[in-house]
Formats: C-alpha cells, sequence, structure tokens
C-alpha cells in the first residue's frame, strides 16, 4: 500500500507554527462553571485548544459518565468566550454527529474504540468530508495494525488533517506507568506513517501528576505536542482524579521542556554523526552474522534432538540461560528489560528453527554426542 502523506500541524489553519502543540483540559466535564473557569485560566496560559470528557467510557457500571450533551453547549460557550477551539472525545457514530453538530473542532478516538473496527467505520462513515481536525489515539493493547488501520479509515473518510496520540498501553507486567509507554511501537507508527502528526498523552501514561519525564523524552522523540489534562481542583475531580494537574502546574512544565533540533547545520557534527552511525551499521551487521550462526547450531541441536526423540522445549535449560544471561547483561550495564525481550526472541526463534527441523526427513548419523541437550 501507498504511504499516506499526511499534513503537518502547521498546515492545518489553526495558528500552530512551532512544537508543541498543546490540548489541555478536565478529564470530565464537571459543570458550565468548571469548565469555564478552566477555560479561562488556560487561556491566560497561552492555550490554544481547550478539552473535556463529555461521555466518559468506564470500566464499571455505577461511576460517572460525563454529563453528556448537554456538555457540548458548555465547551462552545468556551469558544465563543475564549476564541480556543475545542475538543472532546468520541466514542460511537452519535457521539461524532452531536459534536460535529455543536461546532467541536477536534475530535479524538480512544483506546477501546480504535480496537473496534466497527466502531471506527461508523464513526468515519458519520464525519465523512467534514472539515474537522481529527486525533486517533493507540488501541488498549500493543497492536500497531489497528492503530493504523483506524487511522486509515479516518483517511479514507476524507479527514485531511489527522494525528495519532500515543497514550500507552495496558499490560499484565508490573509497571511504574498507568499505561506502559512501549515507545517503540509509536517509532514503528512513525517510520510506517512518517508524516503523521503524533501527540503524547502522558496523562494517560503516567497515571499521576509527575509528568515531566514522559513529556520532555516525547519531545526528545520529536513527537508534535502534548494533551494533558487539567482541573483547577485536581483532588476532587469526578474522573482521573490522580493524573490531572493545575493550570499553574501545566504552565511549569511547558517551561521546563527542552526543545531540540531534529538537525543540525556544523559540520563537524554531521561528520562525527556520520562516522558513529557507521560504526553502529557495522555492528548490526555482525549481530545478524552471529545470529544466522546461532539458528544453524539451533538447527544441529534440533536434529540431534530428533534423532533421540528429545522434546524441543527444555524448561529448565532456557531457565538456565536467561538467568546466566541477565547476569552477564548486567556486568555490560544492559537493562533487564532489554535482555529479557531480546533473549526471548532469540529463543523463540530457536524453536521455531528446531520445530521446522523435527518435521522434515533429515536426520543425523548416530553418535555419542547425541545425547547432549540444549534448548537452543
Amino acid at each position: 500500500m501507498e504511504t499516506i502523506q499526511f499534513l503537518p500541524i502547521t498546515d492545518w489553519g489553526i495558528g500552530i507554527k512551532e512544537r508543541p502543540f498543546l490540548i489541555s483540559g478536565p478529564c470530565s466535564a464537571e459543570s458550565e462553571e468548571q469548565v469555564i473557569n478552566i477555560a479561562h485560566q488556560l487561556k491566560d496560559q497561552g492555550v490554544k485548544v481547550f478539552r473535556a470528557g463529555i461521555w466518559k467510557p468506564r470500566t464499571h457500571p455505577n461511576g460517572f459518565e460525563g454529563v453528556g450533551e448537554k456538555g457540548l453547549a458548555w465547551l462552545r460557550k468556551v469558544k465563543q468566550e475564549t476564541g480556543m477551539l475545542i475538543a472532546t472525545e468520541v466514542a460511537n457514530q452519535r457521539h461524532a454527529y452531536e459534536a460535529l453538530k455543536h461546532g467541536v473542532d477536534i475530535l479524538w478516538i480512544g483506546a477501546r474504540t480504535t480496537a473496534n473496527p466497527f466502531a471506527m467505520q461508523e464513526i468515519a462513515n458519520t464525519i465523512a468530508g467534514a472539515d474537522v481536525i481529527v486525533f486517533v489515539k493507540n488501541p488498549v493493547n500493543p497492536d500497531l495494525e489497528l492503530w493504523i488501520g483506524a487511522v486509515e479509515r479516518i483517511h479514507q473518510a476524507g479527514i485531511s488533517r489527522i494525528g495519532a496520540i500515543h497514550r500507552g498501553f495496558s499490560t499484565y507486567e508490573k509497571s511504574a506507568y498507568r499505561n506502559d509507554p512501549l515507545w517503540q511501537l509509536p517509532i514503528e507508527l512513525k517510520r510506517r506513517l512518517p508524516t503523521l502528526p503524533i501527540l503524547v498523552d502522558p496523562s494517560h501514561i503516567c497515571g499521576h501528576r509527575d509528568l515531566k519525564r514522559v513529556s520532555q523524552k516525547a519531545m526528545d522523540l520529536n513527537y508534535d505536542g502534548l494533551i494533558i489534562e487539567v482541573h483547577h481542583d485536581p483532588d476532587n475531580a469526578l474522573s482521573d482524579a490522580k493524573q490531572q494537574i493545575t493550570p499553574f502546574a501545566l504552565a511549569e512544565l511547558i517551561h521546563g521542556l527542552k526543545l531540540r533540533k531534529v538537525n543540525a547545520d556544523d559540520e563537524q557534527f554531521i561528520h562525527t554523526l556520520e562516522t558513529l552511525r557507521q560504526k553502529i551499521d557495522k555492528y548490526d551487521e555482525e549481530l545478524l552474522d552471529l545470529l544466522e550462526q546461532r539458528m544453524e547450531v539451533s538447527k544441529t541441536i534440533g536434529l540431534y534432538k530428533k534423532q533421540n526423540n528429545v522434546t524441543i522445549l527444555q524448561p529448565s535449560r532456557w531457565d538456565e540461560i536467561i538467568t546466566k544471561i541477565r547476569q552477564k547483561g548486567a556486568e555490560r550495564n544492559l537493562s533487564t528489560d532489554l535482555i529479557d525481550r531480546m533473549f526471548t526472541a532469540i529463543h523463540q526463534e530457536s524453536i521455531n528453527k528446531q520445530m521446522a527441523v523435527m518435521n522434515n526427513g533429515v536426520t543425523l548419523p548416530s553418535t555419542n554426542q547425541g545425547k547432549s541437550d540444549d534448548n537452543h
């Protein structure tokens, strides 16, 4: 499929000329007074886009699920009083219809909806050809194809101003985050769709009010902007109280960000960087050569296991390998996360190679070495 060309945010006609593009406001619209109060405080901080959740998808029933359509009138009043653009989440075609009817400028599609192609297509059909900006959040689970597919559906609906929002992913592993950022996925999204604007949602990634580290990393990765939940009284917010910050804290956060250049013109810098990249390319080539050699050994082990009627998977051997390799990785200042991910993938590929050997007709001559055993 031909790569889609997306408009940069600076060409969206909304007066944004530099990073970070900022969308901010409360998790939920709770009352007209609350919405107007926060909007004016954010306007004073220079924020140009005001967000508020009108419909709030909750995991369990009986929680606060948003004020519903009456909140759209409050957003419209924000637009009239402050001149700010207004944004809200839509989860189905009725939401999308009502939001457009009330003049909402920016729609975002939440993680649960992104994961549902039927809902995505219904929304796409509802907003087809509309003069609206649409952001697509990543799906709840780390599925890049679902994310890309959702973006494609909006694009095919004739929407020209499209962006993505990285809000982190649900995982079963313990994490310091509410939703693990899994930075490699949005990086791969950017590789696949290089002109697609991307914002980070540090509020949902972190799940608490210390948003600086995630926000700065997004800027260092050349994200286009941030969507941050702000409340005038976060402790008493009706939803996601722990992750909302005050307008003053937002100003401190934004002013503290370091915005780095994508490229540098200094010839010495360019020369040094190119030299270092050549080293990286050389090491990558050597790693591939070593992996090829390792897999050949794995196939040979598979043949011996087949000849001696031994199962492929040897759990004790894998436990021995990962324990030893974690220790050696730590000695080399390599993170346990890297070691686990890399060697789990290598382990799985070794199993795949041995499975292929088990299922073909190749055998090795009998030898005492056939009694040796390696899970790889």
